[in-house]
C-alpha cells in the first residue's frame, strides 16, 4: 500500500474521507494540518478563525483517495464546536500539548464530546504534539500510552515543527478507514455484484464486530 505523495489534482477520486481535528487551543492543530496538507510550518501561527479545511490527495492501494481534514477554526475557545463539524466525520486527530497539563486533562471531555456527536465507528488518534520541547514536557508519553489503550485509541507523539511523525499520524488513520470501507465493499459486492457502487463518495463507516482499534506498540514513540 501507498499512501506517500501528494496526488495528481486531475485524477479521479475513488474516495473521500472527512477528518476532524480537536483539542483545546494552542495544542498546534492548525500546523499539524498545515504541515501534512502543504509540508509548511509559521512560527507566527495566529489563532484559527473561521471554517478551514485541508485537502491532500494519496493513492492507496491503487485508490485514489482525498482526505478532508477540518480544523475547528478557534471554535474551541468558546466551547462552540458543532454537531455539524463532526458530521460525516470517519476519522478524528485528538490533539494536545506534551508542554501543557491543562490540554491533556481535558482530553477526556473531547473524547466524549466527539463520540457524542461522530458516528460510533469513527477511528480515532490521540496525538501530542510539540515533542521537540523536550525539556519542557508536562506528560510522559507511558501516561498518554495507557489512556489510549484504555479508550482503545491509536497513540503517537508529533512535532509540527519537525515534521516528526504528522505524516505517520495521518496515515495511520486513513489506512484504517480505507481497510475499513474496503471490508465493507468486499462484503457488498458479494450481495449485489457491485463493490464500486461507494467510490467517490464520503464514506460513513459500519464495520463488523472488530470495532475497537487498539493502540499498536510501535506507534506510541517518537521516532
Amino acid at each position: 500500500m501507498s499512501s506517500g505523495g501528494y496526488g495528481d489534482p486531475s485524477q479521479k477520486i475513488d474516495y473521500v474521507f472527512k477528518l476532524v481535528l480537536i483539542g483545546d487551543s494552542g495544542v498546534g492543530k492548525s500546523q499539524i494540518l498545515s504541515r501534512y496538507a502543504r509540508n509548511e510550518f509559521s512560527l507566527d501561527s495566529k489563532a484559527t478563525i473561521g471554517v478551514e479545511f485541508q485537502t491532500r490527495t494519496l493513492v492507496m492501494d491503487h485508490k485514489s483517495v482525498k482526505a478532508q481534514i477540518w480544523d475547528t477554526a478557534g471554535q474551541e475557545r468558546y466551547r462552540a464546536v458543532t454537531s455539524a463539524y463532526y458530521r460525516g466525520a470517519v476519522g478524528a486527530m485528538l490533539v494536545y500539548d506534551v508542554t501543557r497539563r491543562q490540554t491533556f486533562d481535558h482530553i477526556p471531555r473531547w473524547l466524549e464530546e466527539l463520540r457524542g456527536h461522530a458516528d460510533k465507528n469513527i477511528v480515532i488518534i490521540l496525538v501530542g504534539n510539540k515533542s521537540d520541547l523536550e525539556d519542557q514536557r508536562a506528560i510522559s508519553t507511558e501516561d498518554a500510552k495507557e489512556f489510549a489503550e484504555t479508550e482503545g485509541l491509536f497513540f503517537l507523539e508529533t512535532s509540527a515543527l519537525n515534521a516528526v511523525n504528522v505524516e505517520t499520524a495521518f496515515s495511520t488513520v486513513l489506512t484504517e478507514i480505507f481497510n475499513i470501507v474496503n471490508k465493507k465493499n468486499l462484503v457488498a459486492g458479494e450481495g449485489n455484484g457491485d463493490p464500486g457502487s461507494l467510490a467517490g463518495k464520503k464514506i460513513d463507516i459500519v464495520p463488523g464486530p472488530a470495532q475497537v482499534v487498539p493502540t499498536k506498540s510501535g506507534m506510541c514513540c517518537n521516532s
